[in-house]
């Protein structure tokens, strides 16, 4: 996005619940001041934010603006990022709402301040707990405060985790909905404003070459891969209330799933976009108990290392419970029902403590003939993979068989493709900067709808329902890539993982 290609969106009172919570000043304010340096806010636009700690507004801008210099200093080479000039025009726009989240008095004080400007544009980030959701949307309704009659918008943000199984994701989307229209909520994921996310459809639907073979004739599965090398950190009271398969794979997981599978939209508006990738959601095969353990690999990482660096086992973490059963790993194998995927396997695999940080989607194709090469000491040739990595490394990358240069007839491997950081000047990002322009446009093409939310959790249910009678939970040491289970998902299909990193 540059501002010379992009108009500033509209003035509006953007109202941050959770404002002393990690992700305002971890990831939010950084977009928003990304923004700013793009001339993509208005100059009109109030970031106000709300929480029941007492401060003031000046507190409020001195603590963010703290984070960021320490942000700073802890960036890759000490880069300066932060321009002083910049940030001194952003304070001016922060205001701070002391007030508990339950108290009636909090919405009549936002009251007055949307009152007080002469749009009325209003959004309500829930940067809270999720047990907040219900109740913070529920008391903006009967404030009245998500009535649009008077010509302003009104629009709430969620974030995940949006329910920890289908019957509680019904419940809440219910409850939204009983106090607001569908288009007034964004259902947010922050892998979609990715920029290798956002190109996947780029790549499928302009280009000509892609879509002609995207489909079961040509490919043999597809693997969906989010490797990280952190542990729980300071998320363990959270994490093991939750586990990979709820944090990951009903929204991000199925996010980039929904992006390789869906199928063309008439348009690119929100409505075609989110509809397309609602039914590809949808069309997940549902297991049954005993599928569904044969489908899925639950692992824990158990102390380990890291180059020289030990690391210490789950259940060794702060606020983890010494016999836990909580997954940090999983793998899982599903089909989609549908022309275009019939019989073409999807895997999906998470976890924790693994030996690289890697987000990929890697595409496998069929294997070409290969009898030509049967008077020939090689090997059958190693299939043809188009690998998307969305972190660390943005890009896309097609593997090709290509003969090594020699007298002997010897195969090798080769990569055709890109990195975003050697063809586009790539500027600090979040990944938060085009959702918030997004919401505060008021294209929710990058949102999730309540369709797709409830099918996500209803493709996951079996897995939640058949671990809750039965099935093992693998150790794995941590910096290795989880289990010899997960491994064994594919093996059995003879297949194998695409190699992380």
């Amino acid at each position: 996005m540059t501002k010379q290609t992009i108009p500033a969106a509209p003035p509006c009172t953007l109202f941050l619940f959770g404002a002393n919570g990690d992700l305002v000043k971890r990831l939010l304010m950084p977009a928003l001041y990304n923004l700013s340096r793009d001339g993509l806010l208005d100059r009109n636009l109030r970031i106000v934010g709300v929480d029941h700690n007492a401060a003031t507004a000046e507190a409020f801008a001195d603590r963010l603006h703290a984070f960021m210099l320490e942000r700073d200093k802890d960036s890759e080479g000490g880069a300066k990022c932060l321009d002083e000039k910049l940030w001194g025009r952003l304070a001016k726009q922060l205001d701070y709402q002391t007030g508990d989240f339950l108290d009636p008095a909090t919405y009549q004080a936002i009251a007055k301040r949307i009152d007080a400007t002469r749009h009325g544009n209003a959004i309500f980030y829930l940067a809270t707990s999720p047990r907040f959701f219900p109740e913070v949307a529920q008391r903006l309704g009967q404030a009245g405060l998500l009535d649009e009659s008077g010509g302003g918008f009104r629009r709430v943000v969620v974030e995940k985790p949006f329910g920890t199984d289908l019957a509680s994701a019904e419940a809440l989307n219910a409850c939204l909905l009983k106090v607001m229209g569908e288009r007034q909520i964004y259902r947010i994921d922050h892998y979609l404003g990715k920029e290798t996310v956002q190109n996947i459809l780029v790549s499928r639907f302009s280009n000509g070459l892609f879509e002609s073979f995207w489909n079961n004739h040509y490919i043999d599965h597809v693997q969906i891969t989010a490797a990280e090398t952190v542990g729980v950190e300071t998320r363990g009271a959270f994490y093991d209330n939750t586990g990979a398969l709820r944090d990951m794979v009903p929204n991000h997981l199925f996010q980039l799933l929904a992006m390789v599978a869906m199928e063309p939209p008439a348009a690119f508006g929100a409505d075609a976009v989110r509809g397309e990738k609602a039914k590809v959601i949808g069309a997940i095969r549902p297991w049954s108990t005993k599928m569904a353990l044969k489908n899925s690999v639950r692992g824990q990482y158990s102390a380990g290392k890291q180059g020289r660096k030990r690391l210490a086992g789950y259940r060794q973490e702060a606020n983890v419970a010494q016999n836990s059963q909580t997954e940090t790993y999983v793998a899982l194998k599903v089909m989609i029902d549908n022309w275009r995927w019939a019989g073409v396997p999807f895997y999906l695999r998470t976890g924790k403590r693994m030996s690289v940080r890697d987000t990929e989607i890697a595409i496998c194709f069929k294997p070409a003939p290969y009898a030509q090469f049967r008077e020939s000491e090689l090997e059958r040739p190693k299939p043809n993979y188009l690998k998307i990595q969305i972190q660390p490394n943005e890009g896309m990358w097609f593997d090709l068989q290509a003969k090594r240069p020699g007298p002997e007839l010897v195969m090798e491997n080769v990569e055709l493709g890109f990195a975003y950081k050697d063809f586009f000047k790539m500027t600090p990002a979040t990944g938060y900067e085009t959702l918030i322009y997004d919401c505060l446009t008021g294209d929710q093409t990058l949102f999730q709808r309540a369709d797709n939310i409830e099918n996500g959790w209803r493709a996951v249910q079996p897995f939640l329902d058949a671990w809750a009678k039965e099935g093992e939970v693998h150790e794995y040491p941590a910096g290795e890539d989880g289990p010899e289970a997960g491994n064994e998902l594919l093996t059995r299909d003879k297949r194998e993982w695409h190699r992380l990193g």
